[in-house]
């Protein structure tokens, strides 16, 4: 039982934390160091912060609900489930295509194979996953050891580019500029639409004890956040030691000319390793969430999920293969989840508060600050829906 509880555990925060590491990542993490040079490491400190709190608020009320959030929302306002349920089914699917696309680019880096045979081997390794004898386990363990080689290569790269650490951390306590949009951009790709479910239904589907359950759902989500913040940070300081030389990366893929220009031939060809690992765990987590949240609909749903999950992931496959680079459909994925998350959180927080489940008391302090940042980020996607 403990063996299970501790799997369940870990599993819950590498399944969020890769979720989050997809190829959007990588890109985003490059981009906002190469602009902002040693300050990035102020918005990730900050998103940090924020994250933590968007995850500690929808983990708990899930897990002391102890039902997911589609059911949740329907007990609310009937109907506001399958709302919320097609927007982050819509939403997974568009990020599921280029998370394929990644995996794809990611065996071409390794192999020099055509990208689109990538993906296609990538799917089916998914796939056999999918069908093995204990599906949860098995993605528990995946996720788990893709995620530790993910961080464990981009060490080695970050100190293959020897960056100015004085400076990265005088900088990130006292930034040169605040980006606002940085930061509310890298909370999103964080935690923003399936992602901030990822972890918290897996951790209802182990269904934890109800003895210091909330001091598990905590450890767990504030796991998951680390997890994927530290990735962030080692990537992080590996493009600053790249930009601090006057070196400025490739835009068209800057995060593997980070890999490159650090580390030579040997550093793109761990890229295309890091690639593929964010993109296979991605998938695995993107459809995972997405099916979870169709799962109470109908029996036969939940009889046969892992079917789902495969059809969901053959249908993201097939549609990156006949679009090719599906940029304008991330750009709308992007939109989608933005907006997922505010609403999402605010609804979580006024059925816990409308109804609080077996005489919980959800604290003020935790729900001021989820309404805070949902009320910040919702403004951040009217925003960009009015440019």
């Amino acid at each position: 039982m403990k063996n299970n509880r501790s799997s369940a555990f870990w599993g819950a925060a590498f399944l969020m934390a890769t979720s989050a590491i997809g190829p959007g990542f990588l890109t985003q993490t490059t981009v906002f160091t190469t602009q902002l040079a040693a300050s990035f490491g102020f918005v990730i400190l900050v998103s940090i912060v924020l994250d933590i709190g968007v995850q500690l608020n929808i983990w708990r009320i899930i897990n002391v609900s102890n039902k997911p959030a589609q059911q949740i929302a329907d007990e609310l306002i009937p109907g506001l489930g399958k709302v919320l349920a097609t927007l982050i089914v819509l939403g997974g699917l568009a990020f599921n295509i280029g998370n394929i696309a990644g995996a794809g680019l990611g065996l071409e880096v390794i192999t020099g194979m055509d990208n689109r045979y990538g993906a296609l081997i990538s799917a089916a390794l998914v796939m056999v996953l999918v069908f093995s004898k204990d599906t949860t386990a098995a993605i528990d363990r995946v996720v788990k050891w893709l995620g530790l080689i993910m961080i464990l290569l981009t060490c080695y790269v970050a100190f293959a580019a020897k960056p100015p650490l004085a400076t990265a951390l005088y900088r990130s306590l006292l930034p040169e500029t605040i980006d606002y949009r940085a930061i509310l951009t890298i909370v999103g790709g964080t935690v923003g639409g399936y992602i901030c479910f990822a972890g918290a239904h897996r951790l209802l589907e182990a269904r934890l004890p109800e003895e210091n359950k909330l001091k598990l759902v905590n450890r767990a989500a504030v796991r998951g956040i680390l997890t994927a913040s530290t990735m962030r940070i080692i990537l992080f300081l590996a493009a600053l030691g790249i930009v601090a030389k006057g070196l400025v990366p490739d835009a068209s893929n800057p995060a593997a000319d980070v890999f490159r220009l650090a580390a030579g031939n040997t550093g793109f060809r761990l890229f295309g390793i890091v690639m593929w690992s964010a993109a296979v765990t991605s998938v695995i987590g993107s459809a995972y969430t997405s099916i979870s949240f169709l799962r109470n609909y109908h029996p036969r749903i939940h009889k046969n999920q892992s079917w789902l999950v495969a059809a969901f992931v053959a249908l993201s496959t097939f549609v990156f293969l006949w679009v090719g680079k599906p940029v304008q459909l991330l750009v709308w994925a992007g939109l989608i989840n933005g907006l997922v998350l505010p609403v999402s959180l605010l609804i979580l927080l006024a059925a816990v508060y409308k109804q609080p489940p077996n005489g919980y008391q959800h604290p003020k302090w935790l729900g001021l600050s989820g309404v805070l940042i949902a009320l910040v980020l919702a403004l951040m996607a009217l925003q960009v829906i009015l440019q």
